[in-house]
């Protein structure tokens, strides 16, 4: 690691000098020579050094052994001892600053790579051991948190389930047939809400082992996103009214069909769509937009719900997160993490503006190819086995 940056803690000048030659003549960079343990913190904050050469006898009230362990509590950064004082009393001090070297003057160039490049060594593979142990809690810590979210919001729908089987079986001959529609409808309602947390799964695995893969085609969009409307919500009692509007550039075909993944776009609208129903008012309206140019297909769905805390934005597509206003509402806390990961393996970007209590908006911008034409479908019934492409 010959580019490494290095300080130099040294209060004899020609023996600093000599130091700093020897380190340039072999690559290392050298930030600064500092000769007082007060300068060498300084210089240690502002410099951020990859290894700092540490003479233990300094002038002033503080030598080097100090200088140490004031810069360790501070920073992490890897100290070499420069000493000409071998007694064991120093050296104990020493040992308790865990330094990852100790030359005792006069010491050779040769001695002094070594020593440095063992250092340097050591220093990388203890960061690399520490970032593991850190990932792996974190792992586990998610590990942990996955079963608890998972398991309770499926025993609701299995209670439900289970609940309404049971009526429906006591009771069979007895229940008016509306009242026997009304315990189905909870039963399929259940049914999907699990299919969907286990599709959220899914999505989650084939993330995180790098699967989750852009497989487009050319998409009726439009039509696409009224089915997605009317699947979420009934039309005789919508919860709260999807308002969907529709642009396409003047330079593009009425029924011009972009190319994209049918599965990812789903994911995508149909979280944030929930989202937007499951944290507004009844009653209130949610806005949906799509626009389509030539390089681009945007979606935008507003809401006029709780909103989110400032302080929630920037953990707000992270695994689990759930805003601090919205613990009290059901959900999971992946449904935008999937949105995002969705987003950005279709190669777009998600915007978010909200406020608390004055409701959300989120920006979707999928840069998509659009084919002028539509797809010429005699081609496609002729060559069974080929598949519509992107360009670009």
């Amino acid at each position: 690691m010959q580019d490494a940056k290095i300080l130099i803690v040294e209060d004899e000048s020609i023996i600093a000098l000599d130091i700093k030659m020897s380190l340039q003549h072999a690559g290392y960079a050298i930030v600064e020579i500092a000769r007082s343990g007060e300068e060498a913190i300084a210089l240690a904050q502002s410099q951020q050094p990859d290894l700092i050469l540490m003479d233990i006898q300094l002038q002033g009230p503080m030598d080097g052994i100090e200088a140490a362990q004031k810069i360790r509590e501070q920073q992490s950064c890897p100290v070499v001892y420069l000493t000409a004082h071998t007694d064991s009393q120093t050296l104990d001090r020493a040992k308790l600053t865990a330094p990852f070297g100790y030359l005792t003057k006069p010491f050779d160039d040769h001695s002094l790579m070594t020593t440095i490049e063992i250092a340097l060594a050591r220093y990388a593979s203890e960061q690399a051991i520490r970032e593991t142990l850190v990932k792996q809690r974190e792992f586990n810590e998610l590990r942990s948190r996955f079963v608890a979210v998972v398991s309770h919001e499926f025993r609701n729908p299995l209670n439900t389930i289970l609940f309404s089987t049971e009526l429906l079986h006591r009771y069979e001959t007895k229940l008016e047939p509306n009242r026997r529609e009304l315990y189905f409808q909870r039963i399929h309602g259940a049914v999907k809400r699990m299919h969907d947390m286990l599709d959220d799964v899914l999505i989650i695995g084939e993330t995180d082992a790098g699967k989750l893969a852009c497989q487009p085609e050319p998409l009726a969009i439009a039509q696409f996103c009224q089915d997605l409307i009317a699947e979420m919500q009934p039309e005789d009692a919508p919860i709260c009214p999807i308002v969907f509007t529709y642009e396409v550039a003047p330079s593009l075909p009425p029924d011009v069909q972009p190319v994209v993944d049918r599965k990812l776009l789903f994911h995508i609208l149909g979280n944030l769509l929930s989202n937007a129903v499951k944290y507004s008012p009844i009653g209130s309206l949610v806005i949906f937009d799509l626009s389509l140019t030539p390089e681009t297909v945007q979606f935008r769905v507003q809401d006029q719900g709780i909103g989110i805390p400032e302080k929630d934005l920037a953990k707000l597509f992270h695994d689990f997160h759930r805003a601090s206003n919205a613990r009290s509402i059901p959900g999971t806390g992946l449904g935008l993490s999937i949105v995002k990961q969705c987003v950005e393996v279709h190669g777009g970007s998600i915007l978010v503006e909200s406020q608390e209590n004055y409701g959300s908006t989120f920006l979707v911008t999928l840069p998509i190819p659009i084919p002028t034409q539509p797809p010429d479908a005699a081609a496609v019934q002729a060559e069974p086995n080929c598949k519509p492409i992107a360009l670009g």
